[in-house]
């Protein structure tokens, strides 16, 4: 066999490992520089695989490889085809997307790989269950439940809410405790307002921590005060030293660094919250990834009085289905409906809908085992490739979520920001890296934040042979 009119690929031109990802990489560039268009369909594995002299596991692997990156769709009956890539509309310029955190100008564009944090596997949203579901909530919904309804939002979805967190993460709430929102930033937005009008002024944040959030509160006129982060999680010592009575943590995953609040942080915390009066805000963004440990139980399930409660679907379906939900301490809830009533007179009904007949199905549970897996295989090929292409990297906060941190121990006494400088510089090998510093409100040790769920073990090994090349 000489090649194959498809791309004219030849068996001889091909690696002799390897070939999946050289067929990948074939493919990828065709679809990256149009020679593939949108609904072009790719050839049958079998009938590829003719053509090329390779097992038809090799085409299978390939076309599942460019699945993952949401470029090709497998459906019966119609075969593999092309989704394309976002282009730009009359000639204008593209406007990047946002993302978690908003990066220099320009940089996005000129990124091959984007390893931002917080950008979950958007190729491995499940459509197929999604349409089922909507399509019976279409067919049995009553004409009350398409309404404005409770601005708490539907209340057969805070049922199974309650049930669902109940049974993952040991939460004791009712339904009437929970307020549906548009993603924890909402929720953080409704917690300042309402503080704000409490007369707060300030609210204690990890140092580092996420950034988003930080920003998110300033916005709304609440000052971020830091309070570092060590390997137990929070200087609750700290905490009880600043006059802040409030408190936003990520006990269950910190964000950036991974590491757990400590059993006697989580009591010091829970502690200092009742002598302060004071109100704790985990932020519970990423708990259902976990890998190497059990779970962590949330902090509201020990003092629903004390903690205000909030997660999102973004990590397990996608960021742009701005689902999430607030479980504040009873003596918040009615100022928090109220607010949330005056922004948006409640979430849109039809979603809300939707993830209850997911959760009560048991699809969704089925979904996140599905991609928690997924996702454990592209952690353990990214850690393969910063061993073999940054040994010298320390690496932290393994065990759960999409990212990890690395950072850089015989580089601590450079300059504050000095990893954006690296980070830019690595921008210049086509790999974005989130610096640690971004994160930061003090100085210390530099780092990267690499998100590693959105990409391939392929891509993920690339990427960190990249990052070793733009390292001085």
């Amino acid at each position: 066999m000489t090649g194959t009119d498809f791309l004219q690929l030849s068996p001889a031109a091909a690696p002799v490992r390897g070939l999946t990802g050289w067929l990948a990489d074939a493919i990828r560039a065709a679809i990256m520089d149009g020679r593939l268009r949108a609904g072009t369909p790719l050839p049958a594995t079998r009938l590829l695989a003719g053509d090329l002299g390779v097992s038809r596991g090799v085409i299978v692997e390939a076309y599942q490889r460019l699945a993952d990156e949401g470029l090709v769709s497998a459906r019966p009956g119609t075969g593999t085809r092309v989704l394309g890539v976002p282009r730009p509309v009359s000639g204008e310029a593209e406007a990047p997307p946002p993302g978690p955190l908003l990066v220099p100008p320009g940089w996005r564009e000129r990124a091959q790989i984007d390893l931002s944090p917080g950008v979950p596997d958007l190729s491995g949203f499940p459509r197929a269950a999604w349409i089922r579901a909507e399509r019976a909530v279409l067919e049995q919904a009553s004409v009350t439940e398409l309404g404005y309804g409770d601005p708490r939002g539907s209340l057969s979805l805070r049922t199974e809410l309650a049930g669902w967190l109940a049974r993952t993460r040991g939460l004791r709430a009712q339904p009437g405790d929970i307020i549906v929102v548009t993603g924890v930033a909402q929720a953080l937005a409704l917690l300042a307002r309402v503080l704000r009008a409490q007369g707060l002024e300030e609210i204690a944040v990890e140092d580092p921590g996420s950034r988003g959030a930080r920003d998110d509160l300033a916005y709304w006129g609440l000052r971020p005060v830091p309070v570092p982060v060590d390997e137990h999680g929070m200087d609750v010592g700290q905490l009880a030293r600043s006059r802040a009575r409030a408190a936003l943590l990520t006990p269950a995953h910190q964000f950036p660094t991974g590491v757990v609040l400590a059993p006697q942080r989580r009591r010091d915390l829970l502690d200092w919250a009742a002598a302060a009066d004071g109100l704790i805000v985990e932020d519970d963004y990423d708990a259902e990834f976990r890998y190497d440990r059990a779970p962590v139980p949330a902090l509201h399930a020990s003092a629903p009085d004390l903690v205000a409660y909030a997660g999102s679907t973004s990590k397990t379906l996608a960021p742009g289905m701005r689902l999430g939900w607030l479980i504040p301490p009873a003596r918040l809830r009615a100022e928090l409906t109220e607010a949330k009533y005056a922004s948006d007179l409640g979430s849109p009904a039809l979603p809300q809908l939707v993830l209850a007949r997911l959760i009560a199905s048991g699809e969704l549970e089925q979904h996140i085992r599905l991609v928690r897996k997924r996702q454990r295989s592209r952690r353990d090929a990214l850690l393969r490739a910063l061993r073999e292409h940054l040994p010298q990297a320390r690496v932290q906060g393994v065990a759960a979520g999409l990212h990890l941190l690395i950072t850089f121990p015989g580089l601590d006494a450079c300059d504050a920001g000095y990893d954006a400088d690296l980070a830019e510089a690595i921008l210049r090998t086509g790999v974005l890296v989130q610096p640690l510093s971004w994160h930061r409100q003090r100085p210390g040790v530099p780092g990267f934040v690499l998100g590693y769920a959105a990409h391939t073990p392929d891509r993920l090994h690339e990427a960190a042979r990249r990052i070793a090349r733009g390292m001085p």
